[in-house]
């Protein structure tokens, strides 16, 4: 498994380094362009879109650092929170299948 911990101190390590500062909201932006990025890549059949991908999770290790969140726990958590939600399947106006999480007083 890759330790998020040690990413974290090199992301930081080289921000630092560049002369970037902890602006969090600026991050959200950035790492929300990142996947516009990968997603305007995809959409044109460009590659790239992976390396754009480790733009997103760059920033998005930076921002858990700076906020004080263990996402490398954050993420296990949540794997095993989603092998327990239930979902069904449905279909859009246009006849794609679409999955809705079910609700449950367990998982609200």
């Amino acid at each position: 498994m890759v330790d998020f911990k040690k990413l974290q101190k090199e992301i930081m390590r080289n921000r630092k380094e560049k002369g970037f500062g902890n602006d969090i909201p600026s991050d959200f932006c950035r790492a929300y362009e990142e996947l516009s990025e990968a997603f305007s890549k995809y959409n044109k059949g460009q590659d790239g879109v992976a390396e754009e991908f480790a733009d997103v999770v760059i920033f998005l290790l930076g921002m858990s650092h700076n906020l004080g969140f263990d996402l490398e726990k954050e993420l296990v958590d949540k794997i095993e929170k989603n092998k327990n939600r239930k979902y069904k399947k449905e279909k859009t106006p246009d006849g794609k299948d679409i999955f809705i999480r079910i609700k449950t007083p367990e998982d609200p």
